[in-house]
């Protein structure tokens, strides 16, 4: 299963604590960017995230619902996703060495 950066720091966070996590704990993931993105953007972007993650089965939401939205406000991983952010620590990221030819 493919999982954006963002989708990877939120399994990671949440694999880090065991109980529910508020959604604005996700906005750090943005603060060593280059580009500042805007507020209302990272928002929809988180929203996005997380609703895909909810769909794959890998986190729950808790939050209200009004007539027409969810509104998540909390987040917990469930037993795949924790399954999934053990295997995410435990990989090893490769650097970016350039072979030398002989």
């Amino acid at each position: 299963m493919k999982l954006s950066s963002l989708q990877k720091f939120i399994l990671k966070e949440g694999f880090g604590n065991r109980g529910k996590i508020l959604r604005h704990r996700f906005h750090k993931f943005y603060d060593g960017q280059k580009i500042p993105l805007g507020r209302l953007s990272q928002v929809k972007i988180i929203s996005k995230s997380i609703d895909r993650l909810i769909d794959k089965g890998l986190l729950l939401g808790f939050g209200e619902k009004t007539q027409h939205k969810w509104f998540i406000k909390e987040v917990q991983l469930t037993a795949l996703g924790r399954g999934f952010g053990k295997k995410l620590l435990g990989e090893q990221k490769s650097l970016p060495f350039k072979k030398r030819k002989k």
